[in-house]
C-alpha cells in the first residue's frame, strides 16, 4: 500500500514538472535586457550587463502609427517582442498592433508558443479559431470596439474586418517570442516545396490546382 502511495506521488510530481517545463521559466533576476550584439547561443537572447541598462531598454514608441495595409491580405501586424523591446527578454510576454483595411484579413495562422488575447480598438472584426483533431470545430464571433477574445496556444485562428472602415486591434501574447506559422505560406510556400502529389491527396484536389496555388507563393 505504501509503495503504491509513493508511486502515485512520484507520478503526480513528474506531471507537475512536465507542466512547468512546457512554459517559459520564471526569471531568476529583476530583468535580463536583450543584448543583440552578443554572440552567445542561448534559448532566447543573451543579457546585457545590468550596469549598462538604460530606460529606453524598457520602452517602445510606435503603436500609435497605423500599419500599411496595402498588401494582398489587407492587414499589417506591428510586433512588440523582445526584438523590438529588449526589456521584455525572459519575461514571457509580448504584444502586437494589427491594422485591417475594409475586408482585410489576418489569415489563418498559429502561435506555437503563446496564447493570444485580442482587444478591438476600433471597427468590427470577425474572429475565430479551430479546435484540434478530430472535432475541428470552428469557434467564431463578431467583435465590436472594446470587445476581447482569446485564441488558445497552438490553435489555428484568424481575424477579418467585416466593417466598412479600417479596424485596429491590440493583442497580448504569453511569450516573448510567440512565433507565427501562417497556414497557407507553410503549406504552399515551403522551401523546398512540399510535393504536389502529397498536397493533392491531402486536399483531395487535382495536382494542377495545387501547382496553381503554389505558384502564388
Amino acid at each position: 500500500m505504501a509503495n503504491n502511495f509513493l508511486l502515485l506521488n512520484i507520478i503526480i510530481a513528474i506531471s507537475f514538472c512536465c507542466i512547468v517545463f512546457a512554459f517559459e521559466p520564471s526569471p531568476l533576476q529583476d530583468f535580463c535586457v536583450a543584448d543583440p550584439t552578443s554572440s552567445a547561443r542561448v534559448n532566447g537572447l543573451a543579457c546585457k550587463n545590468p550596469t549598462s541598462v538604460v530606460p529606453n531598454d524598457f520602452a517602445f514608441s510606435g503603436l500609435h502609427i497605423p500599419g500599411n495595409t496595402s498588401n494582398p491580405n489587407g492587414s499589417r501586424v506591428t510586433p512588440v517582442s523582445a526584438a523590438q523591446l529588449p526589456g521584455l527578454n525572459t519575461l514571457g510576454i509580448s504584444m502586437v498592433r494589427i491594422d485591417y483595411a475594409p475586408m482585410g484579413i489576418n489569415p489563418p495562422h498559429t502561435h506555437p508558443r503563446a496564447t493570444e488575447i485580442l482587444t478591438v480598438i476600433d471597427g468590427s472584426l470577425q474572429v475565430g479559431f479551430v479546435t484540434s483533431n478530430p472535432d475541428n470545430r470552428l469557434i467564431t464571433k463578431t467583435l465590436q470596439k472594446g470587445d476581447v477574445f482569446v485564441f488558445p496556444v497552438g490553435l489555428v485562428h484568424f481575424q477579418r474586418n467585416v466593417g466598412t472602415k479600417n479596424a485596429v486591434a491590440i493583442a497580448a501574447l504569453s511569450s516573448q517570442n510567440p512565433g507565427v506559422i501562417t497556414v497557407a505560406n507553410a503549406v504552399f510556400g515551403s522551401k523546398p516545396g512540399i510535393s504536389s502529389d502529397v498536397l493533392a491527396k491531402a486536399f483531395q484536389v487535382d495536382k494542377s490546382v495545387v501547382q496553381h496555388i503554389q505558384a502564388k507563393f
